[in-house]
């Protein structure tokens, strides 16, 4: 950094002391050109529905009101839940739904939603001629239907609970009933003050190694437990139109429920005591259990004990079954995994994973019908004879997409890829699914099933070109079916007939918003569907590059650069915003690849570092900043000394290219970029100021890993403390903005992060400024919250890099 002279010093003091004694008393307003950004509408999402035949087009919130945050709110095993209407306090929200035909392009409103209401979640009926929506309000969650052909909606229910199910609702495969997670209405509501406690909050550990990462929100004490218990227990109900909801079994603590295709089973899972302490609810016991169409027990599957000491990693996981599904291609067969390594990647085996199924009416003993070497993450199921299966492995990266005959259970799979999910020039696509005829996801497939189909990415050294392809299954050969050109950056959303001859995509450029188009691929007419307005006028001229730049030790970076509309490049020195996040490599060689497109639509979200560049700043945007494996070491063994590299890479670049005056830079970062940002002001003199916001900077805080550290800090105590910006506090004189959310309940993010960080800083003279905001979580919602952050944001860059 520039040494100042004794007048500069004294200067810089006084307009510090100017401001500080004009300092807001309440939120405030950032300057026109950030403020009318940030109130552009966000632009709709469209979703189409499985006959193909009508489309919804959902305008999602814009920013609520802080007194929305401000509601009531019980934090309790991992989960935040509304007391006065048993939903989740923290969900986001629908503004409006509108429908229309895919023939025709106008749009027609869905009628009769409740004034009030929040729109919360939406599914298509599996025959796609009806729409379930739920509704919240301020003391119930609701359940409306829409009959799409007229837009009508009428309430088929009342009193949902959403506090800790995966979805509280399902179609019937008929496409005639909903079932839903209900209140136990004929329950006592929950007294609203605390019972006064009968004796301490105790815990005791018996020797079991029980190593887990810094979860919050989790229960303290018996009474904790009692309102745990009384929002997470539900009822499941099934409703038909026009008649009353009926209630199937017993009120239970269901945290997930799922309909058979043949409709004459459902499967259930159920939360049950003991409860824990010190990890959130998913690791509770879990009962498993088959109940009939009707209501009644039909066969408990398992009971999955409390999971506190799960094995050390990332690939670790409970022992017992997990992930139980129905196969989507079968009328009512069973299928789950058991890890044979119980759990524990560290320990040496052929075998991770095991898959099972049972088949109706479950009597019979499961049967083994698949083996994983690695980490079992997922099915797509297809026919009687063909699905495919995905493993990963996060110490190597590794993922494996395989076919399998699901007939046969001692067939061997047949790898067909074989990579580096860190590979994006080798990424062949995902399979391309479809909902069958039941509303169960299969995969899509020609007539003669002899061709699967894939939509990937494209990523090459040009930028990403998203693409659809055709698979040949005996061949496992690919031909290119379509794939978006410059100067857009375009992607597929689905097909949209059954022959494959049309596709939906969505296309933008740099100038243009993005919009939906059709795609005759036979004949090779492309139909503009719909036209929403560009929303930033003001950024239409600003000017957009993917530019690339080497750092010292040869791996190629690159970043998105924003200058303003009318700059000529070395006309004049620029005072310049840069913003990454950090990412982990295993192998050095993939670090350079491009996963951006230098045509996507200037949109900056809400607090985007994009947005300065209204203000006439330069902006370099997800700047490269990959951490890689060298030799035998860990990633995070040099963290620090690739973390200054990459930065001065991207500064040389601005420098050496005219743009950027070096001694008016600054970075930034949310989150792990907020631990980036400390670490880089605190390790080197390449800026002169920093924005974190929502990060952690002391690691001992977060001792049994982080991000992508796997070992724990006993193991790895020089790397906890060398990566710890805390520790250099008394280094970081450069000026830090912190901004962090008041309830962040991000794992290892609690306030008490930045809160400690700036005392630090103050303790030893250093020029930090520290900003809460009330009621907010990891990421900010608010408008209040948003446009304060804004303006304290544009204030400390324009204090430091301007003044």
């Amino acid at each position: 950094m520039k040494i100042l002279t004794a007048f500069q010093i004294v200067t810089i003091m006084v307009l510090n002391y100017t401001v500080l004694a004009q300092e807001p008393t309440r939120y405030t307003e950032p300057p026109r050109e950030l403020k009318e950004i940030i109130e552009a509408p966000s632009t709709p999402s469209l979703w189409l529905n499985p006959s193909k035949t009508h489309v919804l087009i959902s305008y999602p919130q814009e920013m609520p009101d802080i007194s929305e945050l401000a509601q009531p709110e019980l934090k309790l095993a991992g989960v935040r839940i509304n007391p006065e209407n048993y939903g989740s306090s923290r969900t986001r929200f629908w503004e409006k739904l509108t429908l229309m035909k895919t023939n025709e392009k106008e749009e027609y409103p869905v009628i009769g939603l409740p004034e009030g209401g929040k729109i919360n979640f939406f599914r298509w009926s599996p025959d796609g001629k009806h729409l379930a929506i739920v509704i919240y309000l301020p003391k119930t969650i609701d359940l409306w239907v829409v009959d799409i052909s007229s837009g009508i909606a009428s309430c088929w229910a009342r009193n949902l609970n959403d506090a800790i199910i995966s979805s509280p609702i399902e179609w019937a495969p008929d496409s005639k009933s909903i079932l839903f997670t209900s209140r136990v209405l004929y329950r006592e509501p929950f007294p609203s003050t605390n019972p006064l406690p009968e004796g301490p909050s105790v815990q005791q550990t018996s020797g079991v190694v029980a190593q887990v990462r810094t979860f919050q929100d989790m229960l303290q004490n018996p009474s904790d437990e009692m309102k745990f218990e009384h929002f997470a227990t539900s009822c499941i109900m099934r409703v038909s139109e026009n008649e009353e909801p009926i209630m199937l079994w017993n009120p239970g603590m269901f945290t997930n429920f799922s309909t058979s295709p043949d409709g004459q089973y459902i499967l259930v899972e159920q939360l049950m005591r003991p409860f824990s302490y010190s990890v959130p609810y998913s690791r509770f016991p879990i009962w498993v259990d088959v109940w009939t169409h009707e209501g009644s027990l039909f066969k408990k599957l398992a009971e999955i004990p409390l999971a506190e000491s799960i094995p050390q990693g990332f690939s670790a996981v409970r022992q017992g079954p997990r992930s139980y599904q129905w196969r989507a291609d079968a009328p009512a067969t069973l299928v789950w995994v058991e890890a044979q390594d119980e759990g524990d990647p560290k320990k040496s085996a052929d075998i991770r994973d095991q898959l099972f199924y049972l088949e109706a009416p479950f009597k019979d003993k499961p049967t083994a019908f698949l083996s994983l070497s690695y980490r079992y993450a997922g099915i797509h199921w297809g026919w009687n004879n063909f699905a495919v299966v995905y493993e990963s492995w996060w110490e190597t990266r590794k993922v494996v997409t395989s076919f399998f005959n699901p007939s046969e259970p001692g067939q061997e799979k047949i790898i067909v890829w074989d990579r580096s999910r860190q590979d994006a020039y080798g990424d062949p696509g995902r399979f391309i699914t479809e909902n069958n005829l039941q509303g169960k996801q299969v995969l899509r497939t020609n007539k003669s099933r002899t061709k699967l189909y894939l939509s990937g990415q494209g990523a090459s050294p040009e930028g990403s070109m998203p693409f659809v392809d055709e698979f040949d299954i005996d061949f496992k050969q690919t031909k290119r079916l379509w794939q978006c050109r410059a100067p857009y950056y375009e992607t597929f959303i689905d097909f949209m007939e059954s022959d494959g001859s049309k596709i939906l995509t969505s296309r933008e450029s740099i100038e243009e918003q993005p919009n939906y188009f059709i795609h005759d691929l036979k004949r090779k007419k492309v139909i503009q569907f719909t036209s929403f307005p560009h929303p930033y006028p003001q950024l239409k001229d600003v000017q957009k590059d993917l530019v690339k730049y080497t750092r010292e030790d040869g791996i190629e970076l690159t970043a998105n650069l924003y200058l303003p509309a009318g700059y000529v490049k070395g006309s004049e020195l620029l005072p310049v915003l840069m913003w990454a996040y950090p990412e982990e490599y295993v192998d050095p060689s993939l670090a350079s690849q491009v996963k951006e497109s230098p045509y996507r639509f200037i949109r900056p979200s809400r607090l985007s570092p994009v947005m300065w560049v209204a203000r006439g700043y330069a902006v370099l945007d997800r700047l490269g900043m990959p951490i890689v494996r060298k030799d035998t070491l860990e990633p995070n063994d040099t963290f620090i000394e690739q973390l200054v590299s990459n930065a001065k890479a991207a500064v040389d670049y601005l420098v050496g290219a005219g743009i950027a005056d070096p001694q008016r830079i600054a970075i930034g970062g949310h989150s792990y970029g907020a631990f980036m940002t400390a670490n880089l002001l605190a390790h080197s003199d390449l800026f002169a100021a920093g924005i974190a916001r929502s990060g952690a900077y002391n690691r001992t805080l977060t001792p049994f890993g982080f991000q992508g550290e796997e070992r724990n800090l006993w193991q790895a105590s020089d790397v906890y403390l060398k990566m710890s910006p805390f520790m250099y506090a008394d280094k970081l004189k450069t000026p830090i903005l912190f901004i962090h959310g008041e309830d962040d309940n991000n794992s290892g993010t609690f306030p008490m992060q930045t809160e400690r960080m700036y005392s630090a800083i103050k303790g030893h003279g250093g020029t930090a400024r520290m900003v809460v905001l009330p009621f907010e979580g990891h990421g900010y919602r608010a408008r209040q919250s948003i446009m304060h952050s804004t303006w304290e944001m544009d204030r400390w860059l324009e204090m430091y890099l301007k003044k």
